[in-house]
């Protein structure tokens, strides 16, 4: 039954994909480097732009850089996320309960986001960011993401210093023509893994005219 159905690798891989729920408590307990290469050699591993690998990851463990970025950090969800959060309904298979719990720990990240034991910046070379130089960074974040879940790490993707681009990315020191993509705090998690939050496919996929049911859904 060579090639017949996924191997148990495979059923591995997809079961990490399913559990992947952003950590946003983590222990400010250390984190070995030799883990965190493991995670840097997974993004390394992404899909890219013609392979001309123009990513670059800063591996953050200075407290005093760290704050400098917080102090930025916080003044975007107390002026522009945290407002949001509290006028926004729940988005799609999440309950408003759960809702809130996120909301929560996303104000417990925006006060521990110094604590946070290693951030790698996600960052590339090259003027003018856009989402189509974005698609050459997002999926090494997503490889790093996956490659924490595997090795017990907690971690999430978050943007929100690009609010305050320019003052966040001189706190982080990025020469000019560098700029940063993502955040990705990691740390050993307060928290359990488990199945991430999402609606139905039925609600996101369309057939060959948008807006029509796929007919893969139907059952």
């Amino acid at each position: 039954m060579s090639g017949q159905g996924p191997d148990v690798a495979s059923r591995d891989v997809l079961d990490i994909i399913a559990t992947t729920r952003a950590m946003r408590r983590l222990k400010p307990d250390p984190v070995p480097d030799a883990l965190i290469r493991q995670v840097l050699e997974a993004g390394t591993a992404a899909a890219n732009g013609g392979n001309t690998q123009k990513w670059r990851f800063m591996v953050i463990r200075d407290r005093a850089k760290k704050q400098a970025v917080q102090a930025w950090y916080k003044k975007a969800l107390d002026e522009v996320v945290g407002p949001r959060y509290a006028s926004s309904a729940a988005p799609p298979g999440v309950t408003a309960e759960k809702y809130h719990r996120q909301h929560s720990a996303v104000e417990y990240l925006t006060e521990h986001f110094a604590d946070a034991p290693v951030w790698i910046v996600c960052c590339l070379e090259g003027p003018n960011p856009n989402r189509s130089t974005g698609a050459s960074i997002y999926p090494a974040v997503q490889n790093m993401l996956l490659a924490c879940r595997a090795l017990g790490l907690g971690s999430t993707l978050t943007t929100r210093h690009l609010l305050f681009e320019e003052e966040a990315e001189a706190a982080l020191g990025l020469p000019p023509g560098v700029h940063s993509y993502a955040i990705l705090p990691i740390g050993w998690p307060m928290g359990k893994f488990g199945p991430v939050g999402r609606g139905k496919l039925s609600e996101f996929v369309f057939g060959d005219t948008y807006g029509e049911t796929w007919a893969g859904l139907a059952d």
